[in-house]
């Protein structure tokens, strides 16, 4: 069971001083250079840096001091960046998981690095009916989890200050909860590293192994194209794709053997398959996207910044469409400079402007506690 993500709240995090996003089937942003939108997409990638255990060696190789608001602070607040996301429990329409991670520097007595990122606070709570029972808490190396028996216990585990318990207490059996959410988070997808240079791992054929979902670097692109073709035995979607992309062009899907492989027919040479190292960057770029967004098994939640990168114009339309089709079974993130992309998604989920006051990242419309202001306010 996944669970789809109701909201993600970021503070202290770049130019994102503090905001509180409610999540659609589909969400996309839009807006000029610098103002936020990559940080926003960020932003979930360390959330799913938590969930793997990476959340400290991602903020360290950003620069912690850097990762942190710039911005003035109130008072004598500690410096910290703080992350959350709500997750719905589908089995229960009022129920929500909420997981919260808080990072930090440091104290000069610690065993940790100087510049070392420091989980000072994580919990993981459940929200039902009003009431809010906490599955598990962590403040600094003070642990506690609540097992099975619905009794919260202390837990002594070997715990370093720069990993996260979400990442490290693995036990499915004794804690479902926290098992399920951080399942959840380490299925979402996030599509920008895919690569169309020379030696991307698109253009070169891949083990041949059923593969229901891209992976993120698209390197699996032709065994999830063979896995449509020869396992589902469907490729309409796929088709529809291609040749509203390329009017009479066709994808050549060969049986797998050892490895996977395609290639593209075009109408003016039908007779001539075209290898992947063949094709133009955007081309290439645009048959991954296909892969990503029409793959047997759509991710709970998929990621796109910037799609449209190498991309003609004339192709906004066919991966609007392709991303409308994805919306109906996943969620999808999508930041983009493409403003006919942006308008062709108007009509299939919300299109947000993102800008910036005074140094923070704001969205058009949406408050602090996290929900739009009425239009005819």
């Amino acid at each position: 069971m996944d669970l789809p993500v109701r909201d993600v709240s970021a503070s202290g995090y770049r130019s994102l001083r503090d905001i509180t996003y409610p999540m659609s089937r589909l969400d996309v942003f839009v807006g000029a250079n610098g103002v936020g939108k990559s940080n926003l997409y960020r932003a979930l990638e360390l959330i799913q840096a938590a969930a793997a255990n990476r959340l400290g060696e991602r903020l360290a190789a950003e620069g912690l001091d850097r990762a942190l608001w710039a911005g003035p602070r109130q008072g004598r607040t500690p410096t910290r960046l703080a992350l959350a996301v709500t997750l719905s429990d589908p089995g229960r329409r009022e129920a929500a998981y909420r997981y919260e991670v808080e990072v930090g520097f440091p104290p000069p007595t610690a065993g940790a690095f100087a510049q070392e990122p420091q989980v000072k606070l994580e919990a993981l709570t459940y929200h039902s009916g009003g009431k809010r029972l906490r599955m598990m808490e962590r403040r600094n190396n003070a642990v506690m989890a609540r097992g099975t028996d619905g009794r919260p216990a202390e837990i002594d585990m070997d715990l370093l200050s720069s990993e996260t318990l979400l990442g490290r207490l693995e036990d499915p059996a004794r804690y479902p909860e926290l098992d399920l959410v951080r399942r959840t988070v380490l299925g979402w997808r996030f599509y920008h590293d895919v690569r169309t240079d020379a030696a991307s791992p698109l253009r070169r054929p891949c083990v041949a192994v059923a593969s229901p979902t891209l992976d993120s670097d698209g390197a699996n692109l032709a065994a999830v194209f063979a896995t449509l073709a020869h396992i589902r035995g469907d490729t309409t979607d796929l088709d529809a794709a291609i040749d509203h992309a390329f009017p009479g062009a066709r994808l050549d899907l060969p049986p797998p053997v050892r490895e996977a492989s395609f290639g593209l027919r075009l109408p003016e040479f039908p007779q001539r398959v075209f290898e992947p190292a063949e094709l133009s960057d955007g081309t290439l770029r645009f048959l991954a996207l296909a892969g990503a967004l029409l793959a047997y098994r759509l991710p709970p939640f998929i990621a796109l910044n910037e799609p449209e990168a190498s991309l003609h114009p004339d192709l906004m339309a066919p991966l609007a469409a392709m991303i409308a089709t994805a919306a109906k079974r996943s969620q999808v993130w999508l930041v983009t400079h493409a403003e006919g992309l942006a308008q062709a998604l108007a009509a299939h989920g919300a299109v947000r402007t993102v800008s910036k006051v005074e140094g923070a990242t704001t969205i058009a419309g949406l408050t602090r506690l996290g929900v739009f202001r009425d239009e005819d306010d």
